[in-house]
This record gives C-alpha cells, structure tokens and sequence, in this order.
C-alpha cells in the first residue's frame, strides 16, 4: 500500500467512476448560483449540472471560489495525522489562487506534523484535461511510483497534455474578459466558434476563429488527429456543457481515429460558469501543448 495520498480539486471534472477506478481524494470548489453557494462534488449531490446550464441559459449568473487555505488544511491533516503523505494535482495557477492556497497550507501543516511530506504540482490545466493528467499520475502511483518519483513526473510531463476547447455562446468569453463585447457581439451575428487552448502558463487563449458548430467540432478532432503520440497508446478524455449528443459525435469520429480509450464527461459549474453551456472540449497527449 503507498505511504502517500494523491489528491485534486473538483475543477478535474472527473467522473464518479472515474474516481473511483483512480482511488483519488477530490476537493470540492465552490460555486454560487444566484446567490446560493454549493460545493462542486463529481457526484453533483448538491447541483446538477444540467440544472446549473439550465439556470444560466435562462440568464441566471454564477461566479466561483477558490479554495483557501483552511479548506485544504482540513482536507490534508487527518491523512497527515495518520502517518501518511500527500501529493497534491492542482487546477491551473494561470486560471486560479488555489495552488497558492494549498502552498500555503503545505508549508504550515509540515511545520505541524514534522516528518510528514506535502507536495503540491500546478497541473497548469482544467477541466477534463487536469482529469487526464490525474488519471495517468493514479496509474503510475498504482505501478508502485513512489511520492518523489510521481511528483517529479508531475513536472516534466504536464506541458506535455493538450487541452483544445469551443465555446457556444461567445457572451461568456464576453464576461469572463477573453473577448471584447463587439467581437463578442459581431461573432455573434456572422455564426463565428472561437477554438481555444491551454498555454504553457496555464491560462486558456483564443487561437482560431471558425465559421458555424461543426466546423469548431471538427477543428478539435483535427488537432487530436495530428497529435505526434500515437492515438493507439493514447486515453483521450471530452467534457461537454450539457450538449451530450455533440459530445458523443466528437467521441466517435475520435474512436473513429483509433484512439486506445475515450472517456466522456461534463464540464462542471466550476469551469462552465466561465465557458457557459454548448462548450466541448477535449484532452490527450503531445509532445507540445
């Protein structure tokens, strides 16, 4: 049995099976949604997910949370108080405070538990590809990894997962500050879906502009097709903002590729707070993001 505990956060967007396959301990952030706070759980116990896309279609507003510093202190001392330690995959420092927050709560609870080990990773992703990332780090960790040699992995290896997202509604990049409201506006009109990635800082930029849906669809299964990794060694993970019918179709024309595996999830309300409902995205690996 390891002598250390891998964690993430909830912005993974993992699935409940997933987890459970994984064996990894998800913290959840925190989300408000017309005044009301809710814990994102993968389980969605306390909000659906199509009931948090539903709201905002019907012109409700949410905003998210980080989690502070109490929140992991509380998270990672009883596993420290049980003689174990902790390894911590962290959602993306250029899109949140969190990793600094749990920086913060790893220097203070080795000074209380001396002798013990928390190491936090900024995964400088989200979403389903911060899934990704996880879900290979569990793998490894099953295969006997130890916490230095996974954590070291950690390191060399994220600037290695590409992360290609579209959006539906441009007004949410609008809100968010990652477009203009005239672009968002004339986009609107001429039927343009922005295709976005995840740079090497972790943040989440605009690259192409494509005319209509299927076009965008089409561009994020082009560039899982030209990754330089084999899609026959690769898992390839799509999260969706409750468009699942799309979503399976950019699953198929994947599997249609060869991909190893495909797994298929929601975008949470962490995430698709900021990229509103309609957003499909999808991870895999590369030698460059």
């Amino acid at each position: 049995m390891a002598d250390y505990v891998l964690f993430t956060d909830s912005t993974t967007d993992l699935t409940p099976a997933l987890v459970e396959e994984l064996g990894v301990r998800v913290i959840p952030m925190i989300f408000n949604l017309d005044g009301n706070d809710y814990k994102n759980y993968p389980d969605n116990r306390e909000l659906s997910s199509h009931e948090f896309y539903e709201a905002l279609r019907a012109g409700s507003m949410s905003t998210t949370s980080q989690i502070n510093q109490a929140a992991f202190e509380d998270a990672f001392g009883p596993v420290l108080a049980e003689g174990k330690d902790i390894l911590y995959l962290a959602f993306s420092s250029g899109l949140s405070g969190t990793c600094h927050s749990a920086v913060l709560a790893a220097a203070e609870l080795e000074a209380q538990y001396p002798g013990r080990t928390v190491r936090v990773v900024d995964t400088l992703l989200a979403s389903m590809g911060e899934g990704l990332f996880v879900y290979h780090a569990a793998k490894k960790m099953a295969q006997g990894a130890s916490l230095e040699e996974l954590a070291a992995w950690a390191e060399a290896e994220r600037l290695h997962f590409s992360a290609w997202f579209t959006v539906d509604d441009l007004m949410f990049l609008k809100r968010g500050g990652r477009l203009s409201g005239t672009a968002a506006v004339a986009g609107t009109l001429l039927g343009i879906k922005p295709v976005l990635h995840m740079d090497d800082e972790g943040h989440l930029i605009p690259m192409a502009k494509t005319r209509g849906r299927k076009a965008s669809l089409e561009a994020l299964v082009k560039h899982i097709a030209e990754s330089d990794v084999p899609l026959s060694e690769q898992v390839v993970f799509v999260s969706h903002g409750d468009c699942p019918e799309e979503a399976a179709a950019v699953v198929k024309a994947i599997r249609d590729l060869g991909a190893a595996r495909v797994e298929m999830g929601e975008i949470g309300p962490v995430i698709g707070a900021h990229s509103g409902p309609g957003t499909i995205a999808v991870f895999f690996q590369n030698s460059a993001r």
